[in-house]
């Protein structure tokens, strides 16, 4: 930051507005990067695509699992492999605005700047503006029913709108002939599968809706299903899903652990590209920019990658946020069982978010997601940055060089836009104006505090 002479009073006031940025924007703690969220790419963008919000506490799991089924209620049917029996306390039905709050808060974002004047008497340098620092016991099942395929009903409960039962299973072409007669609309080809989790001793979860009980309580959709379980194993079976699945699918799983990034042990787990630098025209397109950058990540990492999205101790302050952070009680709901709160309800918020991305197929993820809890608190997001010119008509020193840097600029962000997503970089050009005069008559727009806070407060 440099200042330039003036008089006394406005050297205090540039001093006392540089400590305040300063502490709230380059202390070490806060990490900040001080911008202002303008888009984001949440789990929407993308068909297919199911959710899961995975809590782990020391062997303790809860997982809380958001259905992309799309048909008709009496058509649904899921098939989960669990390592221990399931008693009915340990199910529940909870509400999707959970998940979808989750996911709202942790998804790669887009945040926009304004160019300040060059001749301005505090000046920003380029380099500083737009990069973020990279410190930045189940119950025991009283009785079980043994019919002629091998399939043991251990359990079953109605909860919520879902028939749930509790099976284990000899033989897997036994266990996948009991499904379908019992109108379980599983895969075709699934014994093989099924076999690999028979040979683990595992049990399966199974639920189909209750048509009276989903009517009787007025859903016309169907709500996440959540399960609570201890085992050694930190794991996600996604295997079940692949079978005779129409293409690749999308997985999101925000793991909500106590101490540290969540990463899987039996894939790669590849970080987003981040701080780059985009054409602020990208602000209307975010999305069609994030699905494409998306793409071509995956197929450079040959579908065979999972991608860190999100990573954040939550006793730090989100930078850009995109929403507030979730409260006490829907941690509470979600399974987030060790916060220590005053009497006033309020209190530190130990708990560390991993947001992780993946597109798989049978082919290319034959295994389950297996995953560590690590060491590693820093924190990281997916985000992408624009800077508006600024426009006006000075014509001082500064404002020269600076217009030479603009064009030096523009050109590096739309190549850094060609590189994520495979666009034509002339199309690109075209698109951000390189090259192009500007008229004298276009109108000066620059931003104050403000205005960026009361977007901010808006949501805009």
């Amino acid at each position: 930051m440099q200042v330039y002479p003036g008089n006394r009073c406005r050297k205090i006031l540039i001093l006392l507005l540089t400590l305040i940025v300063g502490f709230a924007c380059e202390t070490e703690q806060a990490q900040a990067f001080c911008g202002f969220y303008v888009a984001k790419a949440d789990a929407t963008l993308f068909n297919k695509a199911s959710q899961v919000v995975l809590v782990r506490n020391g062997d303790k799991t809860v997982i809380t699992m958001a259905n992309d089924f799309m048909g008709e209620p009496k058509e649904f049917a899921m098939v989960v492999p669990v390592p221990t029996f399931i008693s009915e306390s340990q199910i529940k039905v909870v509400d999707k605005s959970l998940i979808d709050h989750v996911d709202a808060y942790t998804a790669p974002r887009l945040a926009e700047y304004y160019d300040a004047p060059p001749c301005q008497e505090v000046l920003v340098t380029a380099d500083r503006v737009g990069t973020l620092r990279q410190k930045l016991s189940p119950d025991v099942p009283s009785s079980i029913d043994l019919d002629d395929f091998g399939v043991m009903v251990e359990a079953e409960y109605t909860v919520g709108e879902y028939d749930i039962k509790i099976l284990s299973a000899r033989e897997s072409d036994g266990l996948e002939r009991w499904l379908r007669q019992n109108d379980y609309r599983i895969p075709d080809g699934a014994t093989d599968v099924l076999g690999s989790y028979i040979k683990q001793k595992v049990r399966f979860f199974v639920a189909k809706v209750n048509l009276e009980q989903q009517s009787a309580m007025g859903y016309n959709y169907l709500r996440p299903l959540q399960i609570s379980f201890s085992s050694p194993k930190f794991m996600l079976p996604i295997r079940l899903g692949t079978v005779n699945a129409d293409g690749p699918q999308d997985l999101f799983v925000y793991a909500l652990t106590r101490r540290g990034r969540v990463e899987t042990t039996n894939y790669r787990t590849v970080k987003l590209p981040t701080g780059n630098e985009i054409p602020p025209y990208i602000k209307t397109e975010f999305d069609s920019f994030y699905t494409s950058m998306f793409d071509r990540l995956v197929e450079r990492e040959d579908m065979r990658a999972v991608f860190l999205e999100y990573a954040w101790n939550m006793n730090f302050k989100c930078d850009p946020c995109v929403g507030m952070p979730l409260a006490a009680a829907d941690l509470g709901e979600l399974g987030v069982d060790w916060l220590q709160l005053s009497a006033s309800g309020m209190g530190r918020m130990d708990y560390f978010i991993t947001r992780l991305h993946v597109r798989y197929d049978a082919e290319t993820f034959p295994q389950d997601l297996m995953f560590q809890e690590t060491a590693d608190n820093s924190n990281f997001q997916g985000r992408y940055v624009i800077r508006h010119p600024w426009r006006g008509q000075a014509d001082c020193d500064a404002a020269k060089a600076y217009r030479k840097r603009l064009a030096k600029r523009q050109e590096e962000e739309a190549q850094m836009l060609a590189s994520l997503t495979g666009w034509d970089i002339n199309n690109i050009r075209n698109r951000s104006g390189i090259g192009q005069t500007m008229p004298d008559s276009e109108p000066v727009i620059e931003k104050t505090w403000w205005d960026n806070f009361r977007s901010w407060l808006s949501g805009d």
